[in-house]
Parts: structure tokens; C-alpha cells; sequence
């Protein structure tokens, strides 16, 4: 048996999953997460397999030194890699995108995660919002066509922006608070205000575009810091068009969830 490897390189982190010809529906990925400058444990996680990967499928937006140097690793043991690239249409999504090429492998693939794990003759338009070191918002329809999206710097970009960018402000950890009276709370409270108004937006965009409310997936590892805010303002947008809160469902690795949608219907990895 050989296994097939996914990777997804972010700008901050590489995580990395690993799949048999069996598990090439997007369902259970289990995942290990790096510093997406460390290539030592890159090539330590892969020496440790207990089956030699047959090939691997990835995303990468950190630039073409950190692909370079993770086909690197990977050819050490014998392992090509194919890096997926946007297109118009693929795989069941259709993208509305001016140039498909120019939107992030990383949003198309976590588009794709999201789309895999649903009942493709039954499924609602949706709102993906993925929290890291940037944020995105993408909305796909119940046709399977991404609409478009946002992208805002992600909760710590924000705060690290204000911290860097001026004389006098702090690396911000505070409590959120209506009417902020200190500058931590201030700064926490606008930061997480401002990410979860663009998901508000997205939404109601959304509703309006299709005539109902689309499903929303969160992502990544600057979602608990705003979600509290986030779900307080989509209830409170809810409630005052007399409809019950949303349910906003997280989605662990969407991009390996999309990876592994990919390699199934690739057939990657099979002789």
C-alpha cells in the first residue's frame, strides 16, 4: 500500500496530511502543522512514515523559494509533487473570478474542502471564512460558482499593523467591550469589530444575491478570537429581520480536505 501526501503552505504555517487510496473523499484528514520556515520538520515527519508516500498534491502561496524547498524534501524520498493552480472550472466549481489564475490556491482549495463534504443535489449557497494571517471571505452558490470574495488582513496582522505602524500603540490583548475604555480593550475590540462586520456583509450580500441565507464555514487559527463577536453580530442582524441566528459550522483544514477531494478524483496515486 502507499500513501499519498497533502500539503498546504501558508504564509505562516505548512500543514501536512497524509491519505491512503481509500480515504481520497476529503473526510478525516488528520494533519501536522509547521512553521512554514522549517524544513527540518518537514523532512524528519517524512522519514518517520511508515510507507513510502507515492506522490503528493499541495497548495503553496509562501512563494517559489518555500515550493523549491519542500520538493526538496519530498524528492529525497523519491516523491513528486504536483501543486495545484486555480482554474475558470474544475473539480465542480466555477469561478467568477476576472483572472481564475490570480485567486489563491489556498481559497480554491478550501472552497473545494467545503463543497466535498456536501450532497451535491441538495447543496445551499455558502460563505466560507478562513481566519489566518490574512483573512477571506468567499461565497459559492448552490451551482457550484464562487461569486468572489473579500480579503482584510488577518486578527493578528491587524493588531501586529498598529503595533508596528505607530509611535504609541501596544501589541493589543484585551477584552471586548462595546464602549472600550482603555487603550488594549480598544484596540481587541476594533480588531475583532472589523473582521466580524466583513463576515455581516458577506452575509447579507449573499442573502440578497440568492434569496436565502447562505451557510457559513469558518477556518483557521484567528477564528476563536473573533468568534464571539462575529456570532453576536450575525444574531443581532438576524434577529432584527426576524429570522433565527444563523448556524456557522467549523471546518478543520479545508485546504487538505479540498487536496484530498482532488487526489480522489485525480485518481492520484493509483498505478
Amino acid at each position: 500500500m502507499s500513501v499519498i501526501i497533502l500539503i498546504d503552505s501558508g504564509n505562516t504555517r505548512l500543514k501536512i496530511g497524509v491519505i491512503d487510496r481509500a480515504g481520497q473523499d476529503g473526510r478525516g484528514v488528520v494533519a501536522q502543522a509547521f512553521d512554514n520556515s522549517d524544513i527540518q520538520r518537514l523532512t524528519a515527519w517524512l522519514a518517520a512514515l511508515p510507507i513510502k508516500p507515492a506522490a503528493a498534491l499541495g497548495t503553496n502561496v509562501a512563494g517559489p523559494a518555500r515550493a523549491a524547498a519542500i520538493e526538496a524534501a519530498l524528492a529525497a524520498h523519491g516523491c513528486p509533487v504536483q501543486w495545484m493552480v486555480p482554474q475558470a472550472e474544475a473539480y465542480g466549481l466555477a469561478s467568477r473570478y476576472t483572472r481564475p489564475e490570480q485567486l489563491g490556491a489556498d481559497r480554491w482549495m478550501s472552497m473545494l474542502g467545503v463543497l466535498a463534504g456536501l450532497d451535491q443535489a441538495s447543496r445551499p449557497p455558502f460563505l466560507l471564512a478562513s481566519f489566518g494571517t490574512a483573512t477571506t471571505l468567499d461565497t459559492v452558490g448552490a451551482d457550484g460558482v464562487f461569486e468572489g470574495g473579500l480579503i482584510l488582513p488577518g486578527p493578528a496582522l491587524m493588531r501586529q499593523s498598529l503595533a508596528t505602524g505607530t509611535a504609541n500603540l501596544p501589541l493589543a490583548q484585551g477584552t471586548l467591550q462595546d464602549f472600550p475604555t482603555d487603550t488594549h480593550q480598544a484596540i481587541s475590540s476594533g480588531v475583532a469589530a472589523a473582521q466580524a462586520g466583513a463576515v455581516v456583509r458577506q452575509w447579507l450580500a449573499g442573502w440578497k444575491r440568492y434569496g436565502a441565507a447562505p451557510q457559513i464555514y469558518a477556518a483557521g487559527g484567528g477564528w476563536p478570537e473573533v468568534e464571539g463577536e462575529t456570532r453576536r453580530l450575525l444574531n443581532d442582524a438576524a434577529s432584527a429581520m426576524g429570522h433565527l441566528p444563523p448556524t456557522i459550522t467549523v471546518i478543520e483544514n479545508p485546504v487538505l480536505k479540498g487536496l484530498a477531494y482532488v487526489a480522489g478524483a485525480m485518481h492520484l496515486g493509483l498505478p
